[in-house]
């Protein structure tokens, strides 16, 4: 088995759309009301289902977590630290909740969060290089 990709159940399918294409310049084929919405970004597979749909799917119904969480992060990488902050200011610009505004730690990274419409936290950070999946 290889990872393919990751996914998130989401309530409101429109607004999270909106949020990914508008805000964060996700690639999105699928139009707003669709029941799930595929995206590849740098070769890793993002998808998004309609809770509602996907309970149908599977007979089965689940809880969720509501509100700003920490049950998981989506993590973009630039390739700067003024990257860092430049992709933070745009994304507060158009809406995006923030979180923790551009810091650099004392492990040499610059890092910022943001929250997408349903709480989910977004990292945008770098070590001001480009990224190499050997490090």
């Amino acid at each position: 088995m290889r990872l393919d990709g990751f996914g998130w159940l989401v309530d409101d399918m429109p607004t999270m759309i909106r949020f990914y294409r508008d805000v964060l310049g996700f690639e999105i084929k699928e139009s707003e009301n669709t029941s799930n919405a595929y995206l590849i970004k740098d070769g890793t597979l993002f998808l998004m289902y309609g809770r509602k749909d996907f309970e149908k799917l599977t007979n089965h119904s689940y809880e969720y977590v509501r509100g700003l969480n920490g049950h998981s992060e989506l993590a973009l990488y630039v390739d700067t630290f003024a990257e860092v902050d430049q992709e933070y200011a745009k994304a507060i610009e158009k809406g995006a909740v923030s979180i923790l505004e551009p810091t650099t730690e004392p492990w040499g990274q610059r890092t910022c969060y943001i929250a997408d419409p349903e709480g989910n936290l977004i990292e945008i950070g770098s070590f001001n290089r480009p990224f190499r999946s050997e490090d």
